[in-house]
């Protein structure tokens, strides 16, 4: 027994050691061994040899000869005559033209509570207030009373979103080990409200009772209001910094958490039916906007990650409302394109994104820039074509990392620091990238602070409570940034603790039947 003790602490000492050195300009560049998530930008090491195309050496003569490349790659040939040349030119963003931060002012007196409802007001849970007893009224018409059932107030929804949201906070498996008399159980919240009365809101619970007769997107109609809503919100209460970030946050459990699950819990979780894209200010960590996409059929992740073309309509549809502001745009290997990149500055969006031959759209892009050749290239070593304003970056370190931006100048130089082998020259583009990720990866770590660790089967639901998540992260956020901080100078923790304690008003701990 004392032996399995040690190995599971040493798993989560492991795991969460692991977790803490997620920073973009340690990973990214080769300086952590295997690769941490998914996450393009936790890529640990450079293009492997099944990524990259390999330069050949032809007999005889001598001359390098470069096989068939990614699917649309240019030959040289091609490449000059598509404007592509060595020669560089420097590169100039027009300056910002917005001021970043919170949109309004909030009062010195302001709690947890009232940064939570900027995202979700009164009339929000309101809303679902109506929908759940409309849904409880047609769902016994058709399958019977439920003498148990009273109709839901506002007072009880929110304290039933606040007995959820208290998951993220004390980190128990499921929302009724509140009511246990286990290692999760909350005596001090679980007086509000008895167990029977959750779940009974919890079985009837809904956004939308019923299926509207017309809409863009049938498969979110439960939640789709909601999300317009928040999005809203996202847009009226903050305003991003010049550089910002499109990806895939990490939206599954804590890794730490996961560690420690046996293979078998493992498998009885169900894979998520949908993915989840955002725009994120750098500088704060500010989820600026959301995009949820389902999926279609069983395999559908794979087939999603390999479509160029959906990744370009998720960048689109996160970036409509910044066009004309001069932002910088930062992007993973599945955004990253020449098609987009075009376009996008054509709007006055300019980009800096890392590039594989795997996951890339490499249509357009000098195939003797995507290759490794033959003669083994020196840390820090760099190579750099232009065609018009945009540069494409070749970059090694423990293995060649690739680069398209034209928000950086080529002639401008950076540096990587590194803990163990100091400073290692790079385009400043490669600098600018690692340092506004690493930001990201920190996010995450603080972001995971706040995971909702209710579980539903309904897909709806599961983006109902990870959209939650992300509004009580960009609630602590916004505290952070007002003069309400300076006096309670609430931790992330007391933050989440503060407002689950004012969802429930737990200045009256009367409970309810």
């Amino acid at each position: 027994m004392a032996e399995c003790g040690r190995k599971a602490l040493s798993l989560l000492e492991a795991a969460r050691s692991r977790y803490e050195s997620l920073q973009i300009s340690d990973d990214v560049f080769g300086e952590s061994g295997d690769d941490s998530s998914d996450n393009p930008f936790y890529s640990t090491s450079g293009d492997s040899d099944s990524d990259n195309y390999i330069a050949e050496v032809a007999g005889g003569g001598g001359s390098g000869r470069i096989g068939a490349g990614p699917p649309g790659s240019l030959s040289r040939s091609q490449a000059e005559e598509e404007g592509w040349t060595e020669t560089l030119q420097d590169v100039t963003v027009p300056p910002f033209k917005e001021t970043y931060g919170p949109a309004q002012k909030m009062p010195v007196t302001a709690t947890a509570l009232d940064f939570f409802q900027l995202f979700v007001p009164d009339n929000c849970i309101q809303n679902m207030v109506t929908q759940t007893n409309m849904y409880a009224k047609k769902f016994q018409e058709r399958f019977g009373s439920d003498e148990g059932w009273r109709p839901v107030t506002a007072q009880e929804m929110k304290a039933f979103l606040g007995f959820v949201t208290s998951t993220s906070v004390h980190r128990c498996e499921s929302v009724l080990s509140i009511w246990s008399s286990g290692f999760f159980s909350n005596r001090s919240i679980a007086l509000k409200m008895s167990q029977a009365r959750f779940e009974k809101i919890l079985k009837y619970f809904h956004i939308v009772a019923f299926r509207p007769s017309q809409g863009s997107n049938q498969g979110l109609y439960k939640i789709q209001p909601f999300l317009d809503s928040l999005q809203q919100s996202f847009s009226y209460t903050f305003r991003p910094s010049q550089t910002q970030v499109l990806h895939e946050p990490l939206i599954d459990e804590d890794p730490v958490f996961i560690t420690t699950c046996t293979e078998r819990e493992l498998r009885k979780r169900k894979k998520r039916k949908f993915s989840l894209w955002v725009r994120q200010c750098t500088s704060t960590g500010f989820i600026c906007q959301i995009s949820v996409h389902l999926k279609e059929g069983t395999d559908a992740l794979a087939t999603l990650k390999n479509k160029p073309q959906l990744h370009s309509l998720v960048a689109k549809q996160l970036c409509q409302n910044i066009s004309g502001k001069n932002s910088i745009i930062f992007t993973g290997p599945s955004i990253t394109s020449l098609s987009l990149f075009t376009e996008f500055s054509k709007q006055d969006i300019y980009c800096c994104g890392l590039l594989s031959t795997r996951k890339s759209d490499c249509t357009g892009l000098p195939l003797n820039m995507l290759v490794c050749g033959s003669t083994p290239a020196q840390r820090g070593q760099s190579r750099v074509m232009m065609k018009g304003s945009m540069s494409l970056i070749s970059w090694y370190n423990k293995g060649h990392f690739r680069f398209l931006t034209n928000s950086y100048s080529p002639t401008k130089q950076g540096i990587i620091i590194k803990r163990k082998s100091g400073e290692i020259p790079c385009p400043l583009a490669v600098e600018a990238f690692a340092a506004h990720l690493s930001y990201i990866c920190k996010y995450d770590d603080k972001y995971s602070k706040y995971f909702i660790f209710h579980k539903p089967n309904k897909t709806w639901q599961q983006v109902f409570w990870l959209s939650i998540s992300i509004a009580i992260n960009n609630a602590y956020i916004l505290y952070k940034m007002s003069d309400a901080y300076t006096v309670k100078r609430y931790s992330r923790a007391q933050f989440g603790e503060r407002l689950v304690r004012e969802l429930l008003d737990l200045d009256d701990c009367s409970p309810t039947q």
